[in-house]
């Protein structure tokens, strides 16, 4: 029943945003061209001058994390991305078991700001990274790209996909402030 419920509500938001035009998934961010992952819950995009050891190392996720996850270890950015996907579940008790979005690592904040200005068609005030929920997406720059930030955002994924009518932008903010919060914490920052 829950399905057939999120599917009518997702085809209403669809007519909804076609017939006022104002879809996202029709609109070219102006991300350009990037290198693919692929992931059990993400497809990466990840800027062509970055290197994906080096931003898996900046994510500073620890074997024991994998190990409390529940997940094979991988010491790769999808692993590793796999495995603060299932911690921020676990910090909001919201499991999600068939979900697929996109996360696209820009080569830095100008970039991340020129994709939201062709988005939003407004400048990025005061983030480095926000979360699209027509795109499905999450948008971090490199130099910002840590096990917080990006927890923040896939935290605003999760909330959005778990509730079927979703709560206020202040109770969203509030809930992936919770994850970063908890994230910090358990790194002793």
């Amino acid at each position: 029943m829950l399905k057939y419920l999120n599917g009518i509500f997702m085809a209403f938001a669809l007519s909804a945003s076609l017939f006022t035009g104002r879809c996202l998934a029709a609109k070219d961010d102006g991300f350009g061209f990037s290198h693919k992952i692929e992931s059990r819950y993400f497809t990466i995009y990840y800027a062509l001058q970055l290197d994906p050891e080096e931003l898996a190392a900046g994510l500073d996720i620890r074997p024991q994390d994998v190990i409390i996850s529940g997940g094979p270890y991988q010491n790769n950015l999808a692993g590793l991305i796999d495995t603060l996907f299932s911690q921020i579940c676990d910090i909001l008790d919201m499991h999600l078991y068939s979900y697929h979005g996109n996360i696209k690592i820009g080569r830095d904040l100008n970039q991340i700001n020129t994709v939201y200005n062709n988005l939003f068609e407004k400048q990025l005030v005061k983030s480095h990274s926000f979360y699209s929920y027509d795109l499905n997406t999450v948008y971090i720059s490199a130099e910002h790209f840590n096990r917080e930030v990006l927890g923040h955002e896939i935290g605003h994924a999760i909330i959005s996909h778990y509730f079927v009518v979703l709560p206020s932008v202040k109770i969203q903010e509030v809930l992936a402030a919770f994850v970063e919060f908890q994230l910090r914490k358990s790194s002793g920052k």
